[in-house]
């Protein structure tokens, strides 16, 4: 046995207790190139050596340890425009499912987006990826450097959607979602990969929304999130997940979230009583504009599931936030009227009412099914 095939053996069992299987695949293959090409007794000599070249993924300037480094290709809305789709001169090759994802309230499925090809040298001989000089991708990070996941890196493919397409280029991202990928791409099958550590990954200008091509509003890349009336009803505000509010009529501007960079994306708003709103993200941060007041968050906490919306009590000195398995969280003079919170919901939560007495409110799941509390009374339901 040769020094670089101990080092190769050495080094993938090293990997291989720190990362998934599918992150093992890739990186194990890079740790045999690696330790192969480079010098054996050098690396021997110098140890770190050969996992310092593969960990720093598409960048030698990244860290083991930085999110780039981590094995996984980043999610589609941060390299296209902040759409959750494949980019163009890309095609879907193939899936994997984790199961028990919060931001999904269930399974999150994950769909890699490959690079076409503009010439097939490279392919053939049951190997399916042609050379890297005709995929036309860089390998790098995403747009936030070392702190993104990385793109155009990984020559690998699970298989299951375009299965008459056997040539193409390395991974430039993933589409995530949280509906199975034969609905978004009818060419792919339902054969299951599975890799339940990815389940909690997540990028600020990722949404709960069917992925879908881009959309004819630039403004808002098609990620609004919510809309609330002014007070005499002659005017409203939409919202889209990225913070930015769009005013009509006569709504009151008090500013919004668009200039700033967010950990989590923004689930809902909430007008309160007597002037001003309220922003709430995914994790249950506020954010407060105008005249209305901050009365406390789930930021920093730990969730079951995320925050998908709020309610403004009627006296606008309180507020509601819901999580998508229908716990409920009370701030200011918001009383608890009671939730779904450790229940089983047939699909999650994704909205709530307040009653005009502010003692009750109304859930509704995404399937239209609709959940009472206090004084608020059932009229019927879609679901």
């Amino acid at each position: 046995m040769t020094l670089s095939t101990t080092l190769v053996e050495r080094t993938s069992s090293f990997l291989g207790t720190r990362l998934s299987r599918r992150g093992f695949i890739n990186r194990s293959a890079f740790a045999g190139s690696a330790v192969v090409i480079g010098a054996g007794v050098d690396l021997a000599l110098r140890p770190g050596t050969a996992y310092g070249a593969i960990c720093s993924c598409g960048d030698s300037a990244c860290g083991c340890g930085t999110t780039c480094c981590s094995g996984f290709t980043d999610f589609c809305c941060s390299v296209n425009g902040g759409y959750n789709y494949c980019p163009s001169n890309t095609v879907m090759g193939g899936w994997w499912k984790a199961d028990n994802s919060s931001f999904c309230g269930g399974p999150r499925y994950y769909m890699d987006c490959n690079a076409t090809c503009t010439c097939t040298t490279g392919c053939g001989n049951g190997f399916n990826f042609c050379d890297t000089q005709c995929d036309g991708v860089n390998c790098g990070c995403g747009p936030n450097g070392c702190s993104s996941y990385m793109t155009g890196c990984l020559q690998f493919r699970y298989g299951q959607c375009n299965q008459d397409v056997s040539c193409m280029g390395r991974i430039v991202c993933r589409v995530v979602a949280c509906v199975p990928p034969w609905e978004i791409d009818p060419t792919c099958t339902a054969a299951v990969a599975l890799d339940n550590s990815t389940a909690e990954q997540n990028v600020a200008c990722w949404t709960t929304a069917v992925p879908s091509p881009p959309c004819g509003s630039p403004a808002t890349n098609c990620q609004v999130v919510g809309i609330v009336p002014s007070a005499d009803g002659a005017g409203y505000a939409i919202l889209t997940s990225f913070g930015k509010l769009f005013v009509y009529g006569d709504f009151a501007d008090a500013g919004d979230q668009s200039t700033t960079e967010l950990e989590m994306p923004i689930v809902g708003i909430s007008a309160r009583v007597g002037g001003g709103y309220y922003f709430v993200a995914a994790d249950g941060g506020i954010f407060t504009f105008g005249d209305a007041q901050f009365y406390g968050s789930m930021g920093g906490k730990i969730l079951n599931k995320p925050i998908v919306a709020m309610a403004s009590t009627p006296t606008g000195k309180g507020y509601w936030l819901v999580g998508s398995d229908g716990g409920i969280f009370t701030f200011g003079d918001a009383q608890f009227y009671g939730s779904m919170g450790g229940k089983i919901l047939n699909k999650p939560i994704v909205a709530m009412a307040s009653t005009p007495t502010g003692k009750g409110y109304w859930l509704v799941g995404s399937d239209g099914g609709i959940f009472t509390f206090g004084d608020a009374q059932f009229y019927g339901s879609a679901a």
